[in-house]
């Protein structure tokens, strides 16, 4: 390295829209920098307060950027704060953030991680491309610089500290009824809503926690409505901490993206629905691993098929018990660490 404590610079964004899956990720990022001794410094476009508190309390500098996402003026900011950080590295995590962005960036001397999800750009110019999904493949990044590395699959799984501080072991009971709900930092498209009409139509001995994301804004009109179907149901929101959650759950029914790696180290059995585009190579390529029951694009989706599939689901000890033994080999928790090593090692 070339120095004792350098510097990472993150560039992505959070809203309701967007989500906040690009932040969370590089938050789990972040922190294996910082335990190597280094520091971090995040910029945003757009961003979540609840997020920006949370960023805060970790140590990570913010910095917001007042240009619209992917623009020159964003380029030219993003540089200037790199350059004042003295930036031993820049990962940037968003999907309007494209080839040419990338490209100024490297020439700007600055080398680059790119996070990406599906392979959906033309061209690809970073340093280096991380692909943490279980559908990558080198075959999506055919188009790409001769210098560009790419780190792929599920040994990449950035997971936050609080994941790895948990136990790993899991008990299968026979009659399960613990269900956590959770689709996201935003779920824009209120698939949480669906969710809980499905429940109210299946085992009436179900314990289920609702989380809400920091971006969810119908969180009052879904409190009601729990209310009125007068369920055994939590709803909570933003919470600091998802990993005593996922100890607690028997089944997860969660949307189909980076919640997925949590809950595979977790070895906690889920039904996962897709709620973007990146994500149904996602939910496909988990349901044929057998580590999740996939029920597709959300849109398409039934709240009858979403309640029959929890109902066999709960039933099926051995089927949860072989999901979550696959979903342990599949995330090893060692993820982050992997990925700052391998930065540092090319400082």
């Amino acid at each position: 390295m070339t120095s004792a404590s350098p510097s990472l610079l993150m560039r992505a964004d959070a809203s309701r829209e967007i989500g906040s899956g690009h932040i969370m990720r590089c938050l789990a990022l972040a922190k294996a920098w910082q335990s190597g001794g280094g520091t971090v410094c995040c910029t945003m476009a757009e961003s979540i307060p609840a997020l920006e508190n949370r960023l805060t309390r970790e140590g990570i500098v913010l910095k917001q950027i007042d240009a619209e996402a992917g623009t020159t003026a964003d380029l030219e900011m993003t540089v200037a704060e790199a350059r004042l950080a003295k930036a031993a590295r820049l990962v940037v995590d968003g999907y309007r953030f494209g080839p040419d962005y990338l490209r100024q960036l490297r020439a700007a001397g600055i080398p680059v991680l790119f996070l990406d999800d599906d392979g959906r750009f033309e061209f690809y110019t970073a340093d280096v491309v991380l692909n943490q999904n279980i559908s990558a493949n080198a075959d999506m990044y055919l188009n790409r610089e001769s210098f560009t590395q790419l780190l792929l699959g599920s040994q990449f799984a950035l997971l936050r500290p609080e994941f790895l501080a948990e136990s790993r072991t899991r008990e299968h009971p026979e009659g399960a009824c613990k269900v956590l709900v959770t689709m996201g930092g935003s779920d824009p498209n209120n698939v949480t809503r669906k969710v809980l009409l499905a429940l109210s139509r299946t085992r009436t001995d179900l314990e289920t926690t609702i989380v809400l994301g920091s971006g969810y804004s119908q969180a009052s009109e879904l409190r009601s409505l729990v209310k009125q179907l007068s369920l055994n149901i939590c709803v909570e929101q933003n919470p600091e901490d998802m990993a005593p959650l996922m100890r607690w759950a028997d089944v997860a029914i969660s949307g189909a993206g980076g919640t997925c790696w949590e809950l595979g180290y977790s070895g906690l059995p889920s039904i996962v629905i897709a709620l973007s585009r990146d994500q149904q190579g996602i939910a496909r390529g988990l349901a044929e691993n057998g580590i999740a029951v996939s029920l597709g694009w959300h849109a398409n989706l039934s709240e009858e098929r979403i309640g029959e599939a929890l109902s066999s689901l709960l039933v099926d000890r051995e089927g949860r018990r072989e999901m979550s033994e696959r979903g342990r080999e599949l995330v090893d928790g060692q993820g982050a660490a992997r990925v700052v090593r391998f930065l540092k090692n090319s400082l």
